[in-house]
């Protein structure tokens, strides 16, 4: 069975941070590397979507819901509704997930 990848419109605007970020501090063309890159891994979740761990900061808190897939530095959150995922974040895994996380899957 193939899933259907979608990403929210936060996530895409995390990808555009990201590209905006390293198209500034690097260059365009490293920019559309990774975007890329980080997109070939998101899309992966197509056929395998339960591959994804759930991540150890959520669980902590008792939430099962989200899984992460990691491709360093990044680490990309995402939920499987139906036959849906979806791309919730999209981060750096050196930045402070535990209030990232908090703040945009679980709201507080």
């Amino acid at each position: 069975m193939r899933y259907q990848v979608q990403l929210t419109d936060k996530a895409g605007r995390d990808l555009e941070s990201i590209r905006d970020y390293i198209a500034e501090s690097d260059s365009p063309a490293n920019a559309d590397r990774v975007l890329d890159v980080v997109l070939d891994v998101v899309m992966m979740l197509e056929q395998f979507p339960e591959r994804g761990a759930h991540p150890r900061e959520l669980l902590a808190l008792g939430h099962e819901e989200y899984r992460q897939i990691v491709h360093r530095p990044w680490r990309i959150f995402y939920r499987i509704v139906g036959s849906h995922a979806y791309i919730a974040l999209i981060a750096d895994g050196r930045r402070d997930m535990r209030t990232l996380l908090a703040q945009r899957l679980l709201g507080a």
